[in-house]
């Protein structure tokens, strides 16, 4: 049996008829499926854009979620047109411009992950890959890490996540959530400067977050969606503009409060996700990494993958 074909190579008018069809176009993110169907123009090729990699699913099966993106109502369908994000025939927001459906998409899509996928501890962290081997970055909003995790994904790292470190408790493993990565402001151009490979849909100007623009993962990272992998390194990125860049390892009782204050889900899932973090903390090497010369990071953390995070001492460089 063949393959489906991947959505960049299909015509946007395809990819917006099954978005309007009643089945919908199933998006495989690796540790869950979404169901999304969508009748706002432009959104189809906007899709095929940053999901050119991804398959072209209309087929039955389970989907933990299923998602609208709908016109405005009234005359905001031609004044100021906007469009509705809606989970289970719900609006958990208040309508958006339709110009930027891409993006509400993006951010609905995290909502509900955070809000509603609970079957596994949520890490908001990139997590890649070499062959088996995984680092988690785990750090707040504005630490430069999906700026980090592009750069690695387009040196030849495997992207499972850039938001979302999705942890088994059970066998401690990791497992895809792979999205486009929202690249924002000044970091759009520095990924575009790295490599001719970034595959950057458009910039949104002037969105909540600021300019936004959204890396297409690789074909290497989505034709592995279902590859799990052991996390050896633990990484808390930090980027500061002109500084070296400094490494320093941290104890596994400081890693375990920063994991656990960088879940989404630490405070739900109780016992079960902290026995998984302590795990985590226990069995992976730990580093606080400052940097401010990108290449250089990713050369750091491609070492001490490699070594499989052994290692020890303040480092700077």
């Amino acid at each position: 049996m063949n393959p489906p074909p991947r959505l960049a190579a299909l015509e946007a008018k395809t990819i917006s008829n099954a978005l309007k069809a009643p089945g919908g176009l199933r998006i495989p993110y690796g540790a869950c499926t979404v169901r999304v169907r969508a009748f706002v123009d432009g959104f189809a090729d906007a899709l095929r854009n940053v999901y050119g990699a991804f398959p072209f699913l209309t087929d039955d099966g389970f989907d933990d979620f299923h998602l609208v993106i709908d016109r405005g109502r009234g005359a905001r369908r031609w004044v100021r047109p906007t469009a509705r994000f809606l989970i289970d025939g719900v609006e958990p927001f208040e309508p958006f411009p339709r110009s930027n459906a891409l993006p509400y998409f993006e951010w609905g899509v995290n909502w509900c992950f955070a809000q509603r996928f609970n079957q596994y501890v949520l890490l908001h962290a990139g997590v890649l890959a070499l062959g088996d081997r995984a680092v988690v970055m785990a750090a707040t909003p504005g630490s430069g890490k999906s700026t980090l995790a592009a750069g690695m994904m387009l040196s030849g790292f495997r992207l499972l996540s850039d938001e979302f470190g999705v942890l088994d408790p059970v066998s401690g493993d990791l497992l895809s959530m792979l999205k486009p990565v929202a690249l924002k402001n000044e970091s759009i151009e520095v990924i575009r400067a790295l490599s001719d490979e970034a595959a950057l849909g458009p910039i949104y100007r002037g969105t909540r977050k600021g300019d936004v623009s959204h890396l297409a993962p690789n074909a290497n990272s989505v034709e592995q969606l279902g590859a799990r992998a052991r996390p050896v390194l633990v990484v808390f990125p930090r980027y500061r503009r002109g500084v070296g860049l400094e490494l320093k390892p941290q104890l596994p009782e400081e890693a375990f409060a920063r994991l656990a204050f960088n879940s989404f889900n630490y405070s739900l899932l109780g016992p079960v996700s902290f026995d998984a973090l302590a795990v985590l903390a226990g069995r992976c090497q730990v580093y606080e990494l400052t940097y401010g010369d990108l290449p250089k990071a990713i050369g750091c953390v491609r070492a001490l993958l490699n070594s499989n995070g052994e290692g020890g001492g303040a480092r700077e460089y």
